[in-house]
């Protein structure tokens, strides 16, 4: 095993988990203000698009900490079904806004918290291609469907 130093993807994966972190932050005020709204029901695969954000989070991390090239390429897999719920998600919120003026307004907070939901897997996915580079100096960004 080889670790590339160049490039310093250690700072890059740090500046990856303190934007997750603001993006945790603003998923936490969205969640306060939907709790208020009790016309407005959470669309159901959030919960599977979150638990799913949060596994790539939690397994990109280990793959950083036991310097795991196989797990980190597995956590890019998983974001096909992550964008997979972002658009039926976000489908399902314009056919509610749609229907019930009533509801845009904790639509477009729901649709916050959806999309942050997605840039933290998204980061998942930056710090797994980080975690291939330190080991292998292999790029492997946008090449998730070929890993």
């Amino acid at each position: 095993m080889r670790l590339a130093l160049s490039g310093s993807p250690v700072i890059k994966i740090n500046t990856d988990m303190e934007r997750i972190a603001d993006r945790a932050q603003n998923i936490g005020e969205r969640a306060a203000f939907l709790a208020r709204q009790s016309s407005f029901r959470i669309p159901a695969k959030l919960d599977r698009m979150a638990d799913l954000a949060t596994q790539m989070v939690r397994d990109a991390l280990a793959a950083f900490v036991n310097l795991d090239a196989a797990s980190a390429r597995r956590v890019g897999a998983q974001y096909d079904e992550v964008d997979q719920c972002y658009r039926e998600i976000i489908a399902e919120l314009y056919r509610l806004m749609r229907k019930d003026q009533e509801l845009v307004e904790p639509g477009m907070h729901c649709f916050s918290a959806v999309r942050h939901v997605e840039r933290i897997a998204d980061h998942a996915t930056n710090i797994a291609e980080d975690v291939i580079y330190l080991i292998e100096a292999e790029i492997v960004r946008h090449k998730h469907n070929n890993a």
